[in-house]
């Protein structure tokens, strides 16, 4: 779709890119990102992950299946702005309910298009992450860099909090004999269907949840789910895992969740390049050699290092793209993690025997 209306696009290190607007005329902040995947656009906008970054889809054409209610990972877009090379306001699939174009204005989300993201993508693989901002409202230059250089770094910053669910709910049959609480720090609901179709009583709970409080539910288990920002200064979730941990609970952490696992015991985290944020990211399980194709959606990572000289962690699972640690386990415990998304959405279903291996725990 053509507009008339230009947006700019200005990253920290001072690149310029030119395009069109799409969805709201606004201006937007963030850290930005790229996702590889070719389909499951409206799945990686509204995952909570993905707070305070500006997304970047490989993709040539995004929006040409259109958008529908129930294709969401949570109740609002999470991203901060959208870049993309052709945003289509046409879509092909009849059972949409609306327009891309229609989506991202209900949304209030700032996009641009008709950037050459491989140009871009190619600068952010080199350069690394780094904040942007994209305006279709304002054109002056020296106003947008004065505007970029307030914007904080994504480390050290505290997102899961703004994404939490802000009261307790449950989901599934209250009657069930397994019974797991949920420490939310912006989950995805996919995963909490994985574990409901599974039989399970889920209550999830807001970030900043007692142990005390969570065991008030009298759960069997314990899940320590994904989210945004830094895990390094989330000090109230790593005493909260600790104590589950000593519980002797089984225990499962997906994404920010491992890296709070591996944090609570001593290990140690730090911010990638550029992370990892795709649908076929290759990942070898050591404890059956099989290879995996995973959902990926991190810009921090647990320190492997660290995770080799810790006698009480062992390591589950490796990235056999640039051997990053994808996975652990707390040895004689219940405990395990993976820094990927065996809930699958979007992406291959190849990883949901972690689910079930979760739930045979109990």
């Amino acid at each position: 779709m053509e507009t008339a209306t230009k947006a700019l696009l200005l990253l920290e290190d001072g690149t310029l890119f030119e395009g069109k607007a799409f969805g709201a005329i606004g201006t937007a902040t963030g850290e930005i990102c790229f996702n590889t995947g070719m389909t499951g656009y409206q799945e990686v906008f509204t995952d909570p992950s993905y707070y305070g970054q500006v997304l970047i889809m490989n993709a040539a054409h995004i929006g040409n299946y259109g958008a529908k209610d129930i294709d969401v990972e949570s109740d609002t877009v999470k991203i901060s702005a959208l870049v993309c090379k052709n945003l289509s306001e046409s879509y092909s699939r009849t059972m949409a309910d609306e327009s891309l174009q229609a989506y991202l204005l209900k949304n209030k989300i700032v996009a641009i298009h008709q950037v050459d993201t491989r140009a871009l993508v190619a600068h952010v693989r080199k350069s690394g992450a780094m904040n942007c901002i994209i305006s279709s409202e304002n054109l002056d230059m020296n106003a947008l860099r004065k505007q970029l250089a307030e914007v904080p770094s994504m480390a050290g910053l505290e997102l899961s909090s703004q994404v939490t669910t802000v009261e307790a709910y449950t989901l599934g049959d209250e009657n069930s004999s397994k019974r797991i609480a949920v420490l939310d720090f912006g989950v995805k609901r996919n995963i909490l269907h994985c574990m409901v179709e599974r039989g399970a009583y889920v209550k999830v709970f807001p970030a900043k949840t007692s142990f005390e409080t969570c065991e008030a539910f009298s759960p069997n288990a314990y899940f320590i789910s994904n989210g945004p920002g830094d895990p390094a200064v989330m000090h109230y979730a790593i005493d909260t895992v600790k104590q589950i941990v000593q519980s002797g609970k089984p225990l499962f952490g997906i994404c920010l969740g491992h890296q709070l696992l591996a944090l609570a015991n001593g290990a140690s985290t730090y911010k990638m390049h550029h992370g990892h944020r795709g649908l076929n990211h290759p990942v070898m399980n050591l404890q059956n050699g099989k290879s995996e194709i995973s959902t990926q959606n991190h810009g921090f990572a647990v320190d492997k290092d660290s995770v080799l000289k810790n006698p009480n962690i062992e390591i589950t699972h490796i990235n056999l793209n640039d051997d990053t640690l994808e996975g652990i386990r707390i040895k004689d415990t219940k405990a395990f993690s993976v820094q990927y998304h065996p809930e699958a959405t979007p992406g291959p279903h190849d990883s949901r025997y972690l689910f079930d291996d979760f739930l045979a725990m109990i």
